[in-house]
C-alpha cells in the first residue's frame, strides 16, 4: 500500500466536567472522525488520506482540534458542519480553511485570546 497523502488527526480527549480545561471530546469531536471518513471517500480520496482519532492535543481551549499533516494546519472550533468544507478545500484543492485555522500566536503558548488569563495576570 501507498503511504498516505495526509494525515488528519482529530483529537478525541475526554476530561470530567468539573476539570479546569475544557476537552474537545466533551465538545462533540467523537463524531467527527466518521464524518472525515465519509467525506474521504465521497471525494473520491480514501487511501490516499487516514482519518485518525487520538488523545489530548493539549489545544483544549480550541476544540474541537483537528491537525493535517504532513501541512501541520491546525483547526479550532471544527463541527461536522466544517468537516465537508476542510476535505474539499484543503485535501482536495490544497487551500486550507482560513475561518477555522488556528494562528500560530495560539499554538503552544501560554496565553492567547482562547485561554482564560491566569489569576493576578
Amino acid at each position: 500500500m501507498a503511504k498516505f497523502k495526509h494525515h488528519i488527526f482529530i483529537c478525541t480527549n475526554e476530561r470530567d466536567e468539573s476539570a479546569s480545561r475544557p476537552s474537545c471530546g466533551n465538545e462533540g469531536s467523537k463524531k467527527l472522525k466518521g464524518e472525515f471518513k465519509d467525506a474521504i471517500k465521497e471525494a473520491g480520496l480514501k487511501g490516499q488520506i487516514r482519518a485518525n482519532e487520538l488523545g489530548c492535543l493539549d489545544q483544549c481551549e480550541h476544540g474541537p482540534v483537528v491537525v493535517v499533516y504532513p501541512d501541520a494546519v491546525w483547526y479550532g472550533f471544527v463541527h461536522a458542519k466544517d468537516v465537508g468544507e476542510i476535505v474539499t478545500e484543503h485535501l482536495l484543492h490544497g487551500r486550507p480553511v482560513e475561518r477555522l485555522r488556528l494562528a500560530d500566536s495560539c499554538l503552544n503558548t501560554e496565553s492567547c485570546p482562547h485561554k482564560p488569563r491566569a489569576k493576578g495576570k
